[in-house]
């Protein structure tokens, strides 16, 4: 629990979705990895479509809509060998959603769990909430060798985030294939967290083909809700393997029905938008907002970027010394909003002092905002 200042308040602040929710009312929020930039023309097109994609959904069987709209966001990911049967794709809400059914399904089998790190620390609070023990994988060690075979032989499931939320480091796709290989091997299920897919290319190949042939147990979270600023309606999948051993239709029944088809076939449009050159729109819109951030800071003493290669619509600044908190702090005065990084290093939340995380998914005449005022606070600092 951390205690911060806000409009002279003492905060306690639990979790990291706590410091986003301080910043939803600012229009200067760096905090939170939703997409708030402004719709593109081809976006504004669908939201004007809403009342046809209504009367469409109402005409047609759900199952349809559904299988459209899976199509339409998975292939534009080249994820083509996703499974098209019963039960094996499942529509929530959300990914977090998608992620509570997982957890609660895997603490019927097992006590323990393999996690990277550091990651977003809603992903341990869920896996902690269904009494899961939590063990951590250095994400260095994620991307070198084989996993240490004792934390194998000890947990249920293995759980990474990839492309990863803060870092933006994506598996590549023969360190997958040997990391689905030993899971495999120690009958261990693999649970991926893809919600930052959409922004690098890197993480384009085919995941269910190279889980597939693994042999491995495993299962996959995609989001919708980090790509396309459509007012928090998204849709989490939870696609898991045939055989995976694990009650997730069961637990999904009972937590929810489905998703609104209308969502769905937003998702569809957004899809094909996004395959007819939006999605590259997007890529350029997020390198550009990364430039603008850096460029503002570059020459601020003890400031620099921790992960030059991301490409994920967020980004790692090293403030030195800074207390980091104090930083949180004296942005706020000024309407704007970050996140410091000790929660993201839940197992060990040190070694996220110094560190900040900036949201990029802005307009970015706010981004410019935000970043002036933090140029200001951390030169006075």
């Amino acid at each position: 629990m951390m205690t911060v200042l806000q409009n002279s308040v003492s905060v306690d602040l639990g979790n990291l979705t706590q410091y986003e929710f301080l910043a939803l009312n600012s229009p200067l929020n760096l905090s939170d990895g939703h997409a708030r930039q402004e719709l593109t023309a081809g976006q504004a097109r669908i939201v004007e479509e809403l009342p046809a994609l209504w009367a469409d959904a109402l005409k047609r069987p759900v199952a349809e809509v559904e299988a459209d709209a899976r199509s339409a966001f998975f292939g534009l990911f080249g994820q083509h060998s996703y499974p098209r049967g019963e039960g094996r794709v499942l529509a929530c809400y959300s990914s977090s959603v998608a992620m509570e059914i997982f957890a609660r399904s895997l603490a019927t089998v097992s006590d323990a769990i393999g996690l990277i790190h550091p990651t977003f620390d809603n992903i341990p609070d869920i896996l902690r909430g269904v009494g899961l023990e939590l063990l951590p994988i250095e994400e260095d060690e994620l991307h070198h060798g084989d996993l240490d075979p004792y934390l194998m032989s000890r947990v249920g499931a293995i759980f990474v985030t990839t492309p990863n939320n803060p870092t933006g480091r994506v598996v590549p796709q023969e360190r997958l294939r040997a990391l689905a290989e030993q899971c495999a091997r120690y009958d261990v299920v693999l649970a991926l967290d893809t919600c930052f897919r959409g922004f690098d290319t890197r993480a384009h190949y085919d995941h269910y083909e190279v889980l597939r042939e693994s042999g491995c147990r495993w299962v996959v979270i995609e989001d919708t809700g980090k790509l396309w600023p459509t007012l928090e309606l998204k849709i989490g999948w939870l696609v898991s393997a045939e055989d995976v051993g694990l009650p997730i239709e069961k637990v999904y029944s009972d937590i929810l029905l489905g998703v609104s088809p209308l969502i769905m076939s937003m998702v569809r449009r957004l899809a094909e938008d996004a395959a007819g050159g939006g999605l590259a729109e997007l890529h350029e819109f997020i390198a550009g907002n990364r430039a603008l951030l850096r460029s503002a800071l570059a020459d601020v003493p003890d400031v620099h970027f921790l992960d030059p290669g991301s490409r994920a619509s967020v980004e790692r600044i090293g403030i030195g010394s800074r207390s980091n908190l104090a930083v949180w702090s004296a942005l706020s005065e000024h309407n704007v909003f970050a996140l410091p990084c000790q929660k993201f290093f839940w197992a060990d939340p040190a070694r996220g002092e110094g560190i900040l995380r900036i949201a990029l998914a802005r307009p970015p005449a706010s981004l410019a905002m935000g970043a002036a005022a933090l140029r200001t606070v951390l030169s006075e600092s």
